[in-house]
């Protein structure tokens, strides 16, 4: 991809960690494969910024894929890092961090009753997801198609030719028997979820939903659907799973639960909780929750997990995000940015489908709106690649695929959003 940005560092550590990690990368949509080109290497993060080797300074809305919500090196959160660090940075012991930071989701998610720290959203919803089924004595999972929640082998699935479908292995190395038991349908179709329930009465342990998805873009929940879920799985006996990995502390302080009013039977969080550093919960109801060993038979650890370093972090974010008026003037600045790029896509002639979800935003050049993976996969997706780098020459990091969110921090303020007006209405007006 030809770029006015001057990469030459980037590029060098790139083709030499290509020698070296698979792609050149620890984790594939870093690779930017969707948008061509190379990837920034980057060098640090401050407040709303990030600065790649290069010397290039980016208005950054990636924000370590959401977690930062405070964003780069906030110094409460660096403060309470190096004071836990030089106490000791792993005990494989119990400490009074992991109560505080207990009490403190517990404070905005009343649903988690009691809750178990883990290393990873991924670990978190697979340790969920087996939780389900101890309680239940069922087997089958209901999914939903283009909802991401980890790496674990029974969800790396793509929806089959119809709603009951049983799920087919979406990556090579998952058999297909550990699959077989996760079923799809797409998101917002409550009929077709009705269906797979009448087709496997009585069969299926739980329905697990990014109640916000993000990891198709950002597609809202229709009103109708989450209610819905919530009665479908409680007359069947089935656990409700929110995957608030993303949606936790970014769509509402409390999570899409708080937002909708829907209280779900789990909830799995990931790494806001831990001030950006490797850390997940999953937990909820105290009945379901006390199969986790050592109380009950359900077997689940860590050697890391509730480890002083990202307690003490996740302890100083929810303080801050906990202030007088800090969550208003992120979904304040989050409305702002998203309404300016209505705006400028209008104005521009160029069709933009904006979604926004308090701190979350997401941007489709589709001409219809999105409702699920089906519609999101009609969006341009070349379109959206000369989007990315025109905002990238002028100074906004977007993450590199049409199908991941944006976030915005309590760092980005008015002076940064306006930045990114400036530069979207002259990236528009170039790809119209």
């Amino acid at each position: 991809m030809t770029t006015t940005l001057k990469l030459d560092k980037s590029r060098a550590y790139f083709a030499e960690a290509s020698r070296l990690l698979p792609g050149g990368v620890d984790s594939p949509v870093r690779a930017f494969t969707s948008v061509g080109g190379d990837p920034l290497f980057i060098e640090r993060g401050e407040g709303p910024w990030l600065f790649d080797v290069d010397g290039n300074r980016y208005v950054d809305y990636v924000l370590s894929w959401g977690p930062l919500v405070l964003g780069h090196a906030h110094p409460a959160v660096v403060d309470a890092i190096r004071a836990a660090a030089e106490r000791g940075t792993s005990f494989g012991a119990p400490s009074p961090l992991e109560i505080e930071l207990a009490r403190r989701v517990q404070a905005f998610f009343p649903s988690v009753e009691v809750m178990r720290f883990v290393n990873s959203g991924t670990e978190a919803v697979m340790s969920a997801l087996r939780l389900a089924r101890a309680f239940t004595g069922r087997d089958r999972v209901v999914k939903f198609s283009g909802g991401y929640h980890g790496h674990a082998d029974l969800l790396l699935v793509q929806a089959g030719s119809g709603a009951a479908t049983l799920g087919l292995p979406d990556s090579p190395g998952v058999p297909r028997a550990v699959t077989a038991d996760t079923l799809s349908c797409g998101y917002n179709d409550l009929a077709a979820v009705r269906s797979i329930f009448a087709a496997h009465p009585g069969k299926i342990a739980a329905v697990i939903v990014e109640p916000v998805a993000g990891n198709m873009g950002v597609v809202l929940p229709e009103p109708e659907f989450l209610p819905g879920l919530r009665e479908i799985t409680r007359a069947d006996g089935a656990v409700l799973v929110f995957d608030e990995v993303m949606t936790g502390f970014r769509v509402h302080p409390g999570g899409a639960q708080a937002k909708y009013g829907i209280v779900p039977d789990l909830t799995v969080l990931g790494k806001v909780i831990g001030g950006g550093l490797p850390v997940g919960a999953y937990g909820g109801r105290r009945d379901i929750m006390k199969l986790v060993a050592p109380s009950g038979p359900m077997y689940q650890a860590g050697t890391l997990s509730g480890n002083p370093l990202a307690m003490s972090a996740g302890i100083a974010t929810l303080k801050e995000l906990g202030a007088p008026g800090a969550w208003e003037r992120l979904e304040q600045h989050t409305a702002q940015l998203a309404q300016g790029l209505s705006e400028a896509a209008r104005s521009a002639g160029v069709p933009l489908q904006v979604a926004q979800a308090g701190s979350m935003f997401g941007a489709f050049f589709s001409s219809r709106p999105v409702r699920d993976w089906e519609s999101a996969k009609g969006s341009d997706t070349g379109r959206f690649t000369r989007w990315f780098w025109k905002m990238l020459e002028q100074g906004v990091y977007l993450a590199p695929s049409q199908f991941e969110a944006g976030f915005v921090s309590t760092a980005h303020g008015p002076a940064e959003i306006e930045a990114t007006l400036k530069a979207a209405r002259a990236a528009l007006a170039a790809i119209a």
